[in-house]
């Protein structure tokens, strides 16, 4: 009986797997929201949030756990910001270190803009787990819209994210 309980777990996992590795989430298919929120990280990430900025797909953009050592400045010259989309439109997190913390910083920073649209940005093999945590502490009546940047992950990378958001998907039933 345990080792069928076993090879079913096994199986569960497996074809869970598969389907995560397999139906990455895509880009949005337009529309316009009242701000953007871009987590840093992998290649691809900010500079896609910054051209829906400047196509003017909101009026606002978080980047969500820049290192506190980076200046905005600095970032305005390595992303090539014109200063005057610096000045009014973006905003650089400096609170987040991890996916949960970054919905954390998210969160309060939405609430402060009165944002009820969000567009969530991140790359494709992220972007489950960062929705999931950010959808757990959103404030009722804000909608958000993934768009995920298309990437070429590795195994290694959608193994280890896979099992991330199993816990975090665990840690939220658990805590209901």
């Amino acid at each position: 009986m345990f080792r069928r309980i076993l090879a079913a777990a096994f199986l569960l996992w497996a074809l869970g797997f598969m389907v995560f590795a397999i139906a990455l989430p895509g880009p949005s298919d337009g529309g316009k929201n009242d701000a953007i929120i871009v987590l840093t990280g992998s290649a691809g990430r900010i500079e896609y949030a910054l051209d829906l900025l400047g196509d003017g797909v909101a009026p606002r953009l978080l980047v969500s756990g820049v290192g506190r050592e980076v200046k905005a400045s600095e970032f305005e010259a390595e992303y090539k910001v014109p200063p005057r989309l610096m000045k009014c439109c973006v905003t650089l997190g400096y609170n987040a270190y991890d996916t949960r913390s970054n919905a954390d910083e998210a969160v309060r920073w939405i609430t402060a803009s009165k944002a009820r649209s969000v567009r969530l940005v991140t790359t494709d093999w992220h972007m489950r787990r960062a929705a999931l945590e950010l959808s757990r502490k959103l404030p009722p009546g804000v909608t958000l819209v993934r768009d995920a940047v298309p990437s070429r992950p590795t195994l290694r990378n959608l193994f280890l994210e896979y099992h991330k958001f199993i816990a975090s998907f665990l840690v939220g039933l658990a805590k209901r």
